[in-house]
């Protein structure tokens, strides 16, 4: 394990910091959530040393991923100027804040609360995110509301977006999250139809001049650790770069899952649950959790694409939904998500062209004597 502020590359610090790169690149998300607790939990970094050598390490992994962006013009530039408004100076100031929180000892104990609590915030905020752009999709699939338009102008809340800079600024000083995992959650639900990629790049761009204020201030106290750091990059870098190229076009559902589940693990087990009490509730929300989500879904397609399943969807909904709490329901939910669903997506794609080509189809009317 690196120690004080020489150089020494530790590999396995280097390897694990490859996911975390990828799924900053990928999402924008997941620096300090995942980078800090896992140099906490797994290499036993002081909090305050991890924080701290995180910050540093994402000055270079934020421009790394940023200059993608920007090259394809994924950057909302307005966005990014009243966010750093907001979380520059408040960033700067949770340094302090965390320092005056107590003495040294305490501090590494109040450290570790406050970043659990930050992380099940994140993962809950995610979660719900997902519900919700679930629902706006299925009301657009049904005919209900029209779907967003990608080339419309994004009109930017000034007040509300300074506000969420200030205090996502606030969180990163003090816990090194905010800067992806938070402040990308806020720009969602204030937000909801601005394009994935397009909030990816601007949550990279925004935070190169937040976690520069917030490591500058960490820097002026010591805690970081120059070989700690190294080893961070020496992974992260190649792994954000690759995810950043991926961001535009690969779907992020699967990564925002695994996102879900890791913040929610670190939370709880920063907070203080026993391994073994963790190990039973991670258990339990992947065996639980997959098939109501899996209820979720399959109850929002319309019945009429159902024709092409083997199962009703009343039969397959319950399944799932009744079974998540005796033990049958993942087993339903796999069979849901690997094969029923295919039928389902099949069945939508070939109703949407078949309405296309009617469209095409219908004579325009021209009135007498207007040739």
């Amino acid at each position: 394990m690196p120690k004080g502020t020489g150089l020494h590359v530790d590999w396995l610090v280097a390897l694990a910091s490859i996911g975390a790169g990828f799924t900053v690149g990928l999402t924008g998300m997941g620096g300090g959530a995942l980078m800090t607790p896992m140099l906490v939990l797994l290499f036993h970094v002081e909090p305050l040393a991890a924080v701290s050598s995180d910050l540093v390490a994402a000055l270079v992994m934020k421009p790394v991923g940023g200059a993608v962006h920007m090259r394809r013009g994924t950057v909302n530039w307005d966005l990014v100027r009243w966010l750093s408004v907001g979380s520059i100076p408040t960033a700067f100031a949770g340094v302090f804040v965390l320092r005056a929180l107590g003495d040294p000892d305490q501090v590494q104990v109040r450290l570790k609360a406050i970043l659990g609590a930050f992380l099940l915030i994140a993962a809950s905020a995610i979660a719900l995110k997902a519900y919700l752009h679930h629902r706006h999709t299925a009301r657009v699939r049904d005919g209900l509301i029209e779907p967003d338009d990608p080339d419309a102008r994004l009109e930017v809340k000034k007040v509300a977006t300074l506000a969420i800079g200030a205090a996502g600024g606030l969180m990163v000083g003090m816990t090194s999250v905010g800067s992806g995992s938070l402040i990308i959650i806020l720009l969602m639900m204030l937000y909801p139809r601005i394009h994935g990629r397009n909030l990816v790049g601007t949550d990279l761009v925004q935070a190169i001049p937040l976690v520069a204020a917030a490591a500058l201030a960490h820097l002026a106290y010591g805690d970081f650790q120059l070989g700690l750091t190294e080893s961070v990059l020496i992974g992260a870098v190649p792994g954000v770069y690759v995810g950043a190229h991926l961001s535009s076009r690969a779907p992020d559902a699967f990564i925002r899952v695994c996102l879900v589940y890791v913040l929610m693990a670190s939370g709880l087990k920063l907070v203080g649950m026993p391994t073994e009490t963790l190990f039973w509730v991670l258990l339990a929300t992947v065996v639980v959790g997959l098939p109501i989500w899996g209820a979720i879904d399959a109850h929002s397609r319309p019945d009429h694409h159902w024709v092409t399943t083997a199962l009703t969807k009343k039969a397959s909904v319950r399944w799932q939904a009744y079974g998540a709490f005796v033990g049958v329901g993942f087993g339903a939910a796999l069979h849901y998500f690997f094969s029923t669903r295919k039928h389902l997506k099949a069945a939508e794609k070939a109703a949407i062209t078949t309405v296309e080509a009617e469209r095409e189809r219908v004579p325009v009317f021209v009135p007498p004597g207007s040739e």
